[in-house]
């Protein structure tokens, strides 16, 4: 069996480090759940235990206050088989009576469908401990992760000099983004810690068709462009797309790119874009909203995306990552649909 783990692959140059309780047989596909199902905060019916017999419910939008409350029992009951299967009941409640100690609440801080499944993740009153839960259509409880959260609030408040737009010209979906590791997997690394991935949805999906296939994504060909405005000093033009959930490039792991200086020390990264289609070359002077390529599926990608981070150097590896500003204080976070920056 595999540990859940989001589909939406990135730059990423660190690993992050997760307190595992379960691990499920979902496979590593954006499979399409129904929407509506997934919004719904009506008590849900009840699950079929292993012998059969009906279990009470937790409603996944509750699940914060039952486990403020110490309701392990009730919750284990409503696991997976496969979660039972990897973790005893006896360990589970132990392990969770230990983590919510000195917790007075649990907030919802976001909701996203991954691999078939509703995640939903959550944040207590200190900003220190999280947890990711994974329901799937039945309501039953198919992964559960305790992470602890770190923080670093000096460059947390310290927004770039620089004001950004949102590189798109239609609606996109925060795949990746915020200030904890649950809802972007870029914060554990000094150099991308306020890194975001968009990509675009559609009824809890990223695509339609053959998965395995580039065209079938709506991100994949849709225009990026300049967040703001400044001079180019690196292009890459001439990288493969990947075949999409069945490879990724990590020995070019920003593969076709752009970089922009915007002055006052502040450089910006755009990744992953289509072969071939990035239309600016290095010296060109571009301003806010210029076209600079197409979204790919390029370098350490596993589907269509569009990878965008601000730094305080040029070499974006060594760089340390810069909170964004952008225009309309938009802060998004993982789950959050962003606007178009230019119509």
């Amino acid at each position: 069996m595999k540990a859940i783990q989001p589909v939406l692959k990135s730059i990423g140059v660190g690993a992050l480090a997760l307190t595992l309780l379960t691990a499920c047989s979902t496979e590593d596909e954006n499979i399409p759940i129904d929407p509506d199902n997934s919004e719904s905060t009506e008590q849900t019916d009840p699950v079929e235990g292993d012998e059969g017999e009906s279990i009470v419910t937790i409603d996944p939008q509750e699940f914060g206050e039952a486990f403020t409350r110490g309701d392990f029992s009730e919750i284990y009951a409503q696991t997976s088989s496969d979660f039972k299967a990897a973790v005893d009941e006896a360990a589970f409640i132990e392990l969770s009576t230990s983590y919510n100690e000195n917790v007075t609440s649990f907030e919802l801080l976001s909701t996203i469908p991954v691999q078939g499944l509703m995640e939903y993740l959550w944040i207590d009153q200190s900003g220190t401990k999280g947890i990711q839960t994974y329901f799937d259509a039945d309501q039953a409880i198919a992964g559960l992760q305790l992470t602890p959260l770190s923080s670093f609030p000096e460059t947390d408040e310290k927004l770039s000099e620089t004001s950004f737009i949102v590189p798109t010209t239609e609606t996109w979906f925060t795949f990746w983004g915020g200030r904890n590791v649950m809802v972007n997997y870029h914060y554990a690394v000094e150099s991308q810690r306020y890194a975001y991935d968009w990509s675009i949805m559609q009824n809890g999906s990223s695509y339609a068709g053959d998965p395995a296939e580039n065209e079938s994504y709506f991100a994949f060909g849709k225009e990026v462009v300049a967040p703001a405005g400044g001079t180019v000093i690196s292009v890459e033009n001439g990288i493969q797309d990947n075949t999409p959930q069945v490879e990724t490039n990590a020995e070019q792991p920003l593969g076709n790119h752009v970089i922009l200086d915007h002055g006052n020390g502040e450089f910006s990264v755009l990744a992953h874009f289509k072969e071939g289609s990035v239309t600016v070359a290095e010296g060109d002077t571009v301003e806010q909203g210029d076209l600079l390529g197409l979204c790919g599926n390029s370098g350490n990608s596993s589907e269509p995306h569009i990878h965008f981070h601000v730094m305080d150097d040029a070499d974006w590896m060594h760089a340390s990552s810069i909170r964004v500003n952008f225009e309309g204080e938009i802060d998004p976070k993982r789950g959050d649909e962003v606007p178009a920056g230019k119509n």
